[in-house]
Protein backbone atom coordinates (compact mmCIF):
# COMPACT_ATOMS: atom_id res chain seq x y z
CA UNK A 1 0.00 0.00 0.00
CA UNK A 2 1.12 3.56 -0.69
CA UNK A 3 3.02 5.12 2.25
CA UNK A 4 0.62 8.08 2.49
CA UNK A 5 -2.36 5.76 2.79
CA UNK A 6 -0.49 3.62 5.33
CA UNK A 7 0.11 6.72 7.43
CA UNK A 8 -3.57 7.64 7.30
CA UNK A 9 -4.42 4.11 8.44
CA UNK A 10 -1.98 4.39 11.35
CA UNK A 11 -3.58 7.67 12.41
CA UNK A 12 -7.09 6.27 12.05
CA UNK A 13 -8.66 9.72 11.75
CA UNK A 14 -8.70 12.42 9.06
CA UNK A 15 -9.97 15.90 9.98
CA UNK A 16 -12.09 17.24 7.11
CA UNK A 17 -11.55 20.98 6.95
CA UNK A 18 -13.60 23.77 5.39
CA UNK A 19 -11.59 26.96 5.70
CA UNK A 20 -12.71 30.44 4.62
CA UNK A 21 -9.47 32.39 5.15
CA UNK A 22 -6.14 31.01 4.04
CA UNK A 23 -4.46 33.17 6.69
CA UNK A 24 -5.98 30.88 9.35
CA UNK A 25 -4.32 27.78 7.89
CA UNK A 26 -0.96 27.85 9.74
CA UNK A 27 -2.61 28.29 13.16
CA UNK A 28 -5.03 25.49 12.33
CA UNK A 29 -2.19 23.22 11.25
CA UNK A 30 -0.30 23.89 14.48
CA UNK A 31 -3.46 23.08 16.45
CA UNK A 32 -3.63 19.70 14.70
CA UNK A 33 0.03 18.97 15.40
CA UNK A 34 -0.32 19.98 19.05
CA UNK A 35 -3.29 17.62 19.27
CA UNK A 36 -1.13 14.73 17.96
CA UNK A 37 -2.99 14.47 14.64
CA UNK A 38 -0.53 15.36 11.85
CA UNK A 39 -2.95 15.17 8.92
CA UNK A 40 -5.40 17.56 7.23
CA UNK A 41 -7.89 17.15 4.40
CA UNK A 42 -8.66 20.65 3.11
CA UNK A 43 -11.85 20.59 1.07
CA UNK A 44 -12.18 22.47 -2.22
CA UNK A 45 -15.46 23.98 -1.02
CA UNK A 46 -14.13 27.51 -0.58
CA UNK A 47 -11.99 29.89 -2.59
CA UNK A 48 -9.35 29.76 0.16
CA UNK A 49 -8.66 26.03 -0.14
CA UNK A 50 -5.83 26.18 -2.67
CA UNK A 51 -3.88 28.87 -0.83
CA UNK A 52 -4.57 27.18 2.51
CA UNK A 53 -2.99 23.96 1.22
CA UNK A 54 -0.04 25.93 -0.08
CA UNK A 55 0.54 27.66 3.25
CA UNK A 56 0.17 24.47 5.28
CA UNK A 57 2.66 22.52 3.18
CA UNK A 58 5.14 25.39 3.08
CA UNK A 59 5.06 26.26 6.78
CA UNK A 60 4.35 22.89 8.42
CA UNK A 61 6.32 20.13 6.70
CA UNK A 62 5.42 17.61 9.43
CA UNK A 63 1.74 17.86 8.50
CA UNK A 64 0.37 15.43 5.90
CA UNK A 65 -1.90 17.62 3.77
CA UNK A 66 -4.45 16.44 1.23
CA UNK A 67 -7.27 17.94 -0.79
CA UNK A 68 -10.89 16.91 -0.40
CA UNK A 69 -14.09 17.49 -2.39
CA UNK A 70 -12.04 17.29 -5.59
CA UNK A 71 -14.59 17.17 -8.41
CA UNK A 72 -12.49 17.75 -11.54
CA UNK A 73 -9.08 16.97 -12.97
CA UNK A 74 -8.34 20.70 -12.97
CA UNK A 75 -8.97 20.87 -9.22
CA UNK A 76 -6.72 17.87 -8.72
CA UNK A 77 -3.94 19.56 -10.68
CA UNK A 78 -4.32 22.78 -8.67
CA UNK A 79 -4.33 20.90 -5.37
CA UNK A 80 -1.20 18.99 -6.28
CA UNK A 81 0.57 22.14 -7.47
CA UNK A 82 -0.26 23.68 -4.08
CA UNK A 83 1.42 20.75 -2.33
CA UNK A 84 -1.40 18.29 -1.58
CA UNK A 85 -0.13 14.74 -1.11
CA UNK A 86 -3.42 12.91 -1.50
CA UNK A 87 -6.76 13.48 -3.22
CA UNK A 88 -10.24 12.73 -1.89
CA UNK A 89 -13.47 12.99 -3.87
CA UNK A 90 -17.08 12.67 -2.69
CA UNK A 91 -18.04 10.35 -5.55
CA UNK A 92 -16.36 8.08 -8.06
CA UNK A 93 -15.32 10.32 -10.95
CA UNK A 94 -13.38 8.07 -13.36
CA UNK A 95 -11.53 11.03 -14.87
CA UNK A 96 -10.21 12.21 -11.51
CA UNK A 97 -9.35 8.70 -10.33
CA UNK A 98 -7.59 7.75 -13.57
CA UNK A 99 -5.61 11.00 -13.60
CA UNK A 100 -4.37 10.35 -10.06
CA UNK A 101 -3.48 6.74 -10.80
CA UNK A 102 -1.60 7.72 -13.96
CA UNK A 103 0.49 10.14 -11.90
CA UNK A 104 1.00 7.89 -8.83
CA UNK A 105 -1.08 10.14 -6.60
CA UNK A 106 -2.90 8.50 -3.65
CA UNK A 107 -6.63 8.92 -4.23
CA UNK A 108 -9.63 7.80 -2.18
CA UNK A 109 -12.78 8.30 -4.26
CA UNK A 110 -16.22 8.20 -2.69
CA UNK A 111 -18.21 4.97 -2.84
CA UNK A 112 -21.70 4.25 -1.58
CA UNK A 113 -22.47 0.76 -2.85
CA UNK A 114 -21.42 -2.25 -4.93
CA UNK A 115 -21.17 -0.48 -8.30
CA UNK A 116 -18.68 2.17 -7.21
CA UNK A 117 -16.80 -0.35 -5.07
CA UNK A 118 -16.34 -2.65 -8.05
CA UNK A 119 -15.14 0.31 -10.12
CA UNK A 120 -12.49 0.88 -7.45
CA UNK A 121 -11.43 -2.78 -7.45
CA UNK A 122 -11.20 -2.76 -11.24
CA UNK A 123 -8.61 0.02 -10.97
CA UNK A 124 -6.63 -1.73 -8.24
CA UNK A 125 -7.57 0.65 -5.43
CA UNK A 126 -7.17 -0.66 -1.89
CA UNK A 127 -8.71 2.22 0.10
CA UNK A 128 -11.86 4.17 -0.74
CA UNK A 129 -14.07 6.69 0.96
CA UNK A 130 -17.54 5.60 2.09
CA UNK A 131 -19.75 8.65 1.66
CA UNK A 132 -22.14 9.89 2.90
CA UNK A 133 -21.61 7.25 5.57
CA UNK A 134 -24.57 7.71 7.88
CA UNK A 135 -27.04 8.79 5.19
CA UNK A 136 -26.01 5.83 3.01
CA UNK A 137 -26.90 3.34 5.73
CA UNK A 138 -24.08 3.66 8.22
CA UNK A 139 -22.07 0.83 9.70
CA UNK A 140 -24.85 -1.73 9.32
CA UNK A 141 -25.04 -1.13 5.57
CA UNK A 142 -21.25 -1.07 5.18
CA UNK A 143 -20.84 -4.39 6.98
CA UNK A 144 -23.42 -5.96 4.69
CA UNK A 145 -22.13 -4.57 1.41
CA UNK A 146 -18.38 -4.82 2.13
CA UNK A 147 -18.37 -8.58 2.72
CA UNK A 148 -17.76 -9.60 -0.94
CA UNK A 149 -14.99 -7.01 -1.40
CA UNK A 150 -12.14 -8.49 0.59
CA UNK A 151 -9.57 -6.28 -1.12
CA UNK A 152 -11.11 -2.96 -0.07
CA UNK A 153 -10.75 -0.90 3.08
CA UNK A 154 -12.94 2.10 3.82
CA UNK A 155 -12.78 5.64 5.21
CA UNK A 156 -16.34 6.46 6.30
CA UNK A 157 -17.08 10.19 6.13
CA UNK A 158 -20.32 12.09 6.51
CA UNK A 159 -22.19 11.96 9.79
CA UNK A 160 -19.21 10.39 11.57
CA UNK A 161 -18.67 12.01 14.96
CA UNK A 162 -17.34 11.42 18.46
CA UNK A 163 -20.38 9.30 19.32
CA UNK A 164 -20.04 6.75 16.51
CA UNK A 165 -16.41 6.90 15.35
CA UNK A 166 -15.37 4.18 17.79
CA UNK A 167 -17.99 1.79 16.46
CA UNK A 168 -16.79 2.33 12.89
CA UNK A 169 -13.15 1.85 13.85
CA UNK A 170 -13.96 -1.44 15.57
CA UNK A 171 -14.93 -2.91 12.17
CA UNK A 172 -11.86 -4.59 10.66
CA UNK A 173 -12.47 -3.19 7.17
CA UNK A 174 -12.21 0.41 8.35
CA UNK A 175 -8.93 2.04 7.38
CA UNK A 176 -9.71 5.34 9.13
CA UNK A 177 -12.65 7.68 9.66
CA UNK A 178 -13.10 11.21 8.36
CA UNK A 179 -14.90 13.94 10.25
CA UNK A 180 -15.14 17.64 10.94
CA UNK A 181 -16.46 17.68 14.51
CA UNK A 182 -13.06 18.58 15.92
CA UNK A 183 -12.31 21.27 13.29
CA UNK A 184 -15.65 23.02 12.83
CA UNK A 185 -15.51 26.01 10.47
CA UNK A 186 -16.89 28.29 13.18
CA UNK A 187 -14.00 27.44 15.50
CA UNK A 188 -11.52 28.24 12.74
CA UNK A 189 -13.11 31.56 11.79
CA UNK A 190 -13.35 32.60 15.46
CA UNK A 191 -9.68 31.74 16.03
CA UNK A 192 -10.47 29.20 18.75
CA UNK A 193 -7.45 27.07 18.00
CA UNK A 194 -6.95 26.00 21.62
CA UNK A 195 -10.42 24.46 21.51
CA UNK A 196 -9.55 22.72 18.24
CA UNK A 197 -6.43 21.25 19.87
CA UNK A 198 -8.52 20.06 22.82
CA UNK A 199 -11.08 18.40 20.54
CA UNK A 200 -8.40 16.87 18.35
CA UNK A 201 -6.56 15.39 21.33
CA UNK A 202 -9.87 14.01 22.62
CA UNK A 203 -10.57 12.49 19.20
CA UNK A 204 -7.11 10.89 19.04
CA UNK A 205 -7.79 9.42 22.47
CA UNK A 206 -11.05 8.01 21.15
CA UNK A 207 -9.26 6.35 18.22
CA UNK A 208 -6.61 4.79 20.47
CA UNK A 209 -9.10 3.90 23.20
CA UNK A 210 -6.56 3.66 26.02
CA UNK A 211 -7.99 2.39 29.31
CA UNK A 212 -6.61 0.70 32.37
CA UNK A 213 -6.60 -3.09 32.02
CA UNK A 214 -4.97 -3.88 35.36
CA UNK A 215 -2.32 -2.78 37.84
CA UNK A 216 0.17 -5.36 39.08
CA UNK A 217 2.06 -4.83 42.35
CA UNK A 218 5.01 -7.03 43.30
CA UNK A 219 5.34 -9.01 46.54
CA UNK A 220 8.17 -11.12 47.93
CA UNK A 221 6.71 -14.44 46.72
CA UNK A 222 3.52 -16.23 45.60
CA UNK A 223 2.34 -16.80 49.19
CA UNK A 224 2.72 -13.14 50.03
CA UNK A 225 0.92 -12.18 46.81
CA UNK A 226 -2.03 -14.40 47.69
CA UNK A 227 -2.13 -13.12 51.28
CA UNK A 228 -2.20 -9.50 50.12
CA UNK A 229 -4.95 -10.28 47.61
CA UNK A 230 -7.03 -12.12 50.22
CA UNK A 231 -6.68 -9.30 52.76
CA UNK A 232 -7.82 -6.72 50.23
CA UNK A 233 -10.58 -8.92 48.82
CA UNK A 234 -11.91 -9.75 52.28
CA UNK A 235 -12.00 -6.09 53.32
CA UNK A 236 -13.64 -4.75 50.16
CA UNK A 237 -15.76 -7.81 49.29
CA UNK A 238 -13.93 -8.47 46.02
CA UNK A 239 -13.33 -11.88 44.41
CA UNK A 240 -9.80 -13.29 44.56
CA UNK A 241 -8.26 -15.68 42.04
CA UNK A 242 -4.77 -17.15 41.89
CA UNK A 243 -2.96 -18.00 38.66
CA UNK A 244 0.63 -19.14 39.02
CA UNK A 245 2.66 -16.56 40.93
CA UNK A 246 -0.09 -13.93 40.62
CA UNK A 247 -3.26 -13.32 42.61
CA UNK A 248 -5.99 -11.11 41.18
CA UNK A 249 -8.37 -8.97 43.21
CA UNK A 250 -11.54 -8.04 41.35
CA UNK A 251 -10.91 -7.15 37.72
CA UNK A 252 -8.24 -4.45 37.83
CA UNK A 253 -5.65 -5.29 40.48
CA UNK A 254 -3.06 -8.06 40.67
CA UNK A 255 -0.35 -8.98 43.13
CA UNK A 256 2.73 -10.63 41.64
CA UNK A 257 4.81 -13.17 43.52
CA UNK A 258 7.85 -12.11 41.54
CA UNK A 259 9.68 -9.40 43.54
CA UNK A 260 11.19 -7.83 40.43
CA UNK A 261 7.71 -6.84 39.27
CA UNK A 262 7.39 -4.03 41.80
CA UNK A 263 4.73 -2.32 39.69
CA UNK A 264 3.27 -2.78 36.22
CA UNK A 265 0.47 -0.73 34.66
CA UNK A 266 -1.22 -2.59 31.81
CA UNK A 267 -3.28 -0.41 29.48
CA UNK A 268 -5.63 -1.83 26.88
CA UNK A 269 -5.91 -0.13 23.48
CA UNK A 270 -8.34 -0.35 20.61
CA UNK A 271 -5.43 -0.89 18.20
CA UNK A 272 -1.88 -1.96 19.00
CA UNK A 273 -0.77 -0.94 15.51
CA UNK A 274 -2.11 2.61 15.91
CA UNK A 275 -0.77 2.75 19.48
CA UNK A 276 2.71 1.83 18.21
CA UNK A 277 2.51 4.52 15.54
CA UNK A 278 1.38 7.02 18.18
CA UNK A 279 4.33 6.20 20.46
CA UNK A 280 6.70 6.54 17.52
CA UNK A 281 5.27 9.99 16.71
CA UNK A 282 5.73 10.96 20.36
CA UNK A 283 9.31 9.60 20.23
CA UNK A 284 8.61 7.31 23.20
CA UNK A 285 10.92 4.25 23.08
CA UNK A 286 9.17 0.90 23.39
CA UNK A 287 9.62 -2.77 22.61
CA UNK A 288 7.24 -5.20 20.95
CA UNK A 289 6.48 -8.32 22.97
CA UNK A 290 4.29 -11.37 22.47
CA UNK A 291 1.66 -9.75 24.68
CA UNK A 292 1.77 -6.32 23.05
CA UNK A 293 3.99 -3.29 23.65
CA UNK A 294 6.22 -2.36 26.58
CA UNK A 295 7.67 1.08 27.24
CA UNK A 296 11.44 0.91 27.57
CA UNK A 297 11.45 3.05 30.72
CA UNK A 298 9.18 3.32 33.77
CA UNK A 299 6.73 6.13 34.47
CA UNK A 300 6.48 7.10 38.12
CA UNK A 301 8.50 4.03 38.99
CA UNK A 302 6.01 1.71 37.28
CA UNK A 303 6.57 -0.31 34.12
CA UNK A 304 3.96 0.37 31.44
CA UNK A 305 2.64 -2.22 29.01
CA UNK A 306 0.00 -2.01 26.27
CA UNK A 307 -2.26 -4.89 25.32
CA UNK A 308 -4.97 -5.31 22.70
CA UNK A 309 -8.55 -4.97 23.89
Amino acid sequence: MNQVLETIGQLGLVPVIKIDRAADAPALGRALLEGDLPVAEVTFRTAAAEEAIQRLTAELPDLLVGAGTVLTVDQAKRALAAGARFIVSPGFNPKVVDYCLEHDIPVTPGTDGPTSMEMALERGLEVVKFFPAEAAGGLKFLKAVAAPYAGLRFIPTGGVNAANAGAYLAFDKIHAVGGSWMVESKLISEGRFDEITRRVREAVGLVLGFELAHLTLGQDGPAQALAAAEDLGRLFLLPVAQAGPEAAVGTGLRFSGQPQDRGVISLATASLARAAAYLERKKVPFSRTEAGLSLDGPIGGLAVRLIQK
